[in-house]
């Protein structure tokens, strides 16, 4: 998929993705790549959250809502949090293009549990 991480902390985790590889048969930007990313993105947040309990993390819940498309460029996903609890995580994901309008919004939970 061509991720590439930018930053990451407790606050936010940045990274980038180009279109070109990521499309569908009409030529934009796939739904599907759309919410792997944002998934991946959301669920490495919340295991950095996780590590500073010594815990890891596992989704839960996504959803997504994809306002509009992009046909070329590097879209940027950042994951920010929305709750930082003991047994739970919740991060919102804004994918954006290179012009920094949304493309898509998602909204990811995370379990937190001990490590085996």
């Amino acid at each position: 998929m061509g991720v590439r991480i930018l930053e990451q902390s407790v606050e936010r985790v940045v990274a980038t993705m180009p279109v070109e590889g990521n499309r569908q048969s009409f030529g934009l930007l796939h739904g599907g790549a759309s919410l792997a990313v944002g998934e991946a993105v959301g669920s490495w947040a919340a295991v950095i959250h996780a590590s500073t309990q010594g815990r890891t993390a596992v989704g839960v819940d996504v959803s997504a809502t994809h306002h509009r498309s992009a046909r070329e460029g590097v879209i940027t996903i950042t994951a920010t949090p929305l709750h930082l609890g003991r047994t739970l995580t919740t991060h919102e994901v804004l994918i954006t293009d290179a012009a920094g309008r949304r493309l898509c919004t998602l909204r990811i939970t995370n379990l937190l549990l001990d490590k085996r």
